[in-house]
């Protein structure tokens, strides 16, 4: 049976993008940078991306597109039968538990989207928005319920197919998320405190910079990307072979990054002009954001606009993770994608169902100062994604046969000769040891 993949290059790059893109470029990208040195922060993240963020992604290209199987099969095949090939289990592990938590926040967003259309947010005040956030969080069927509504759309778009289902889709919804940013953006600049929004964000402020910023940008440029969970293998698998991987590398890159620096500029022209503090994170977007839309003319069409575009981001970043293990069970286990969509639904809804109840029910239960939520967000973020970032690296840079690396490196382009040493040369020194710093900072021993 022939395998499936992307129809066209635009699917293959939107379905890319939208994996890369999430809910971490708009609300932890922007604060991240105006906390760090602004513009500093910003000039050493792009070099981070150049030097660890694009060469890793090339790495998991590589393994994806020059056997044209998931991650499994993948290694089975460069390595010829080696053992090796069960490092996959820990990275869909890491699929798994990334996709468990982050579908509980975006059933929050599904949540925030219905309470913007039914006018449940307008005429609040600061303190209103808090206890409306408060008052959902402790309820534990409406967390569940718009999770589980959530996933079942997900794994809905699976059910479809690679072209049917994630390509269809992802080309549909980039196009929108980006055209959201730009209307945001254009709004942004008519606001009277546009200026010095952009100035906390842009603007290079060395005084608060230091070596910390530079593992955060690390981190931002390795996590950004969905780096290290075997999302790109598998995506790459289905990459025609006259798919040129650098060009491709650097447009990704290049767009999601994009989507963070137009999110710094929606964001924070609205908090300066409307006497906010700059936030990151949950509070941020579903207490002090849906208070800055209620101050503006057509406050609630902003605020239903602003949650379809989380949402969008959500959606495209939670199939990519879906597929992981779905394209294991499918070709490692030979069942029908019906079957193992089904299968990984029924786990993930669990699991994700158990982090849902983290904050009501299930509040008491903790593992080293931690609910089950912060817990799978900490694994995942520190442990698994950093993993499987520094197995692909490794695998690439020192394992794989060069002359594999080589044929899918070339491509087409005249530069890459010169582009294929950069990429070994990063995997093989520079990525390790910005992946060892990354996970040392985030441990507390750095």
């Amino acid at each position: 049976m022939k395998r499936s993949g992307f129809a066209t290059r635009l699917g293959a790059i939107a379905a890319s993008v939208g994996s890369a893109v999430g809910l971490g470029n708009i609300w932890r990208f922007p604060y991240e940078a105006g906390e760090n040195g602004g513009g500093a922060f910003i000039l050493v993240y792009v070099l981070c991306v150049l030097l660890l963020g694009i060469p890793v992604m090339l790495s998991e290209f590589v393994i994806g597109r020059s056997t044209h199987k998931s991650m499994m099969g993948a290694l089975d095949q460069l390595t010829g039968g080696s053992k090796i090939k069960w490092f996959t289990l820990v990275c869909i592990t890491g699929a798994v538990i990334t996709l468990s938590f982050y579908s509980v926040v975006c059933g929050w967003v599904c949540e925030y989207l219905y309470l913007a259309m039914t006018g449940a947010l307008s005429g609040r005040t600061m303190e209103e928005y808090r206890g409306i956030f408060t008052t959902f969080m402790a309820s534990p069927w409406r967390c569940v319920g718009w999770t589980v509504l959530f996933l079942v759309v997900n794994f809905a778009v699976l059910l479809r197919g690679v072209q049917k289902g994630i390509e269809r889709l992802s080309t549909l919804l980039m196009p929108l998320l980006f055209l959201l940013l730009v209307i945001f953006c254009v709004n942004s600049f008519t606001m009277p405190k546009c200026r010095e929004g952009l100035n906390f964000m842009f603007a290079i402020d060395l005084s608060h910079f230091t070596w910390h910023g530079v593992i955060d940008a690390l981190g931002q440029a390795f996590m950004s990307l969905s780096l290290g969970v075997a999302c790109l293998i598998t995506y790459s698998s289905y990459f025609s072979d006259k798919t040129s991987l650098t060009r491709d590398a650097g447009v990704i890159a290049f767009l999601d990054t994009l989507v963070a620096l137009l999110a710094g500029v929606v964001i924070f022209p609205a908090v300066f002009s409307y006497g906010f503090q700059p936030e990151a994170g949950p509070k941020l977007v579903f207490q002090v954001l849906p208070a800055i839309f209620e101050q503006m003319s057509g406050g609630q069409i902003w605020c239903v606009l602003f949650f379809v575009l989380l949402l969008v981001a959500s959606l495209t970043s939670t199939i990519s993770l879906s597929e992981i293990p779905v394209s294991f069970l499918i070709e490692e286990r030979k069942m029908s994608r019906t079957k193992a969509t089904l299968w990984c639904a029924l786990v993930v809804v669990v699991v994700a169902s158990v982090c849902a109840l983290s904050f009501n029910v299930l509040d008491h239960v903790k593992a080293f100062g931690m609910n089950i939520f912060d817990l799978l967000n900490y694994a995942s973020a520190n442990i698994f994604m950093l993993l499987g970032g520094l197995f692909t690296a490794t695998f690439v840079g020192w394992i794989v046969d060069r002359k594999v690396v080589r044929e899918q490196l070339s491509g087409d382009s005249r530069l890459s000769p010169l582009v294929r040493n950069f990429v070994v040369f990063c995997l093989r020194f520079v990525a390790p040891v910005a992946i060892l710093l990354i996970f040392l900072y985030y441990v507390g021993l750095l």
